[in-house]
């Protein structure tokens, strides 16, 4: 068994279905299956058996995905040691949704490189939260910043809970606070239907009684502000968009009652680098959550 074996192991493990985990390691859905095929044959056992679309690991296959987790994150803190003794200074790679970053920016990052000046930082920028979560499976990201929930075979360590707020055209008549009943009937920019963050939106408009009308359907959040911006709808974020939105000359008003989501650092369910640890800490040690 080699390496990219236990790359192939640890990725159908973790995404269920041999499409999605070819997709994640850039490889076609075929070669992935015979592979996998190949490896089973070698080893003398059944590590995945198919049930409806997907797979589900097997007894033996469960101990050997754990060792092969154990493995992978064994050579990758060699390979931070070598990298540790050939530059002055290391990676640390967070994912983050766009809504977040001011607060990664403004806040997180100075406090962590304060530290550990010697650390760079790289920002793994992605649309959502379901961009987070890949970035983390697929080991593109130590660490992803988002808003819960996340799936479980994720760790999650919350910090604070942010305030959703109305994002809107300048020139549309609405108080400060907008009461949540006024969101009945308003064109709002929203994620596509069946999307996970849509069922989300949909869910709060229920608990409130109120359907506001679906003037965009977008997934890519960065086109979002765009779209307010020409006057067309306006749309709910989070408050840490709220001077970038008022750069844009748009306006931001507070919902009544309040509205927030729990934000928090994410990580696989595996050793963390020493660097990823420190950061963790010292956000915690600042979190409002």
């Amino acid at each position: 068994m080699n390496l990219q074996q236990l790359r192939y192991v640890v990725a159908t493990a973790e995404h269920r279905t041999m499409t999605d985990a070819a997709r994640s390691l850039y490889i076609a859905q075929p070669a992935l299956s015979r592979a996998i095929r190949d490896l089973e044959r070698e080893l003398g056992m059944t590590l995945f058996a198919r049930s409806g679309r997907g797979v589900v690991v097997t007894a033996q296959g469960r101990r050997v995905v754990k060792l092969a987790r154990e493995a992978l994150d064994a050579v990758r803190e060699i390979e931070a040691l070598s990298t540790h003794g050939h530059t002055s200074e290391a990676e640390l790679r967070i994912a983050s949704i766009p809504s977040l970053e001011p607060g990664l920016a403004g806040r997180l990052l100075p406090a962590y490189t304060a530290e550990h000046p010697g650390v760079r930082i790289q920002i793994v920028r992605c649309d959502g939260r379901d961009g987070v979560v890949s970035a983390i499976r697929d080991q593109r990201a130590d660490l992803g910043l988002t808003d819960l929930p996340v799936p479980t075979d994720l760790v999650s360590h919350p910090l604070e809970r942010q305030e959703i707020v109305l994002i809107s055209p300048p020139g549309v008549d609405l108080p400060d606070p907008v009461p949540v009943r006024r969101l009945n009937g308003m064109r709002l920019v929203l994620p596509v239907p069946g999307s996970t963050r849509r069922r989300e939106f949909d869910a709060l408009f229920a608990k409130h009684g109120v359907a506001p009308v679906a003037a965009t359907q977008l997934d890519e959040r960065g086109n979002w502000l765009n779209t307010v911006r020409s006057g067309t709808a306006s749309m709910l974020w989070y408050r840490g968009m709220a001077e970038q939105a008022a750069r844009a000359g748009l306006v931001v008003r507070t919902l009544d009652p309040s509205v927030r989501r729990v934000i928090a650092i994410v990580h696989a369910r595996r050793r963390l680098p020493a660097i990823a640890q420190e950061f963790l800490s010292v956000a915690e040690s600042g979190s409002a959550a």
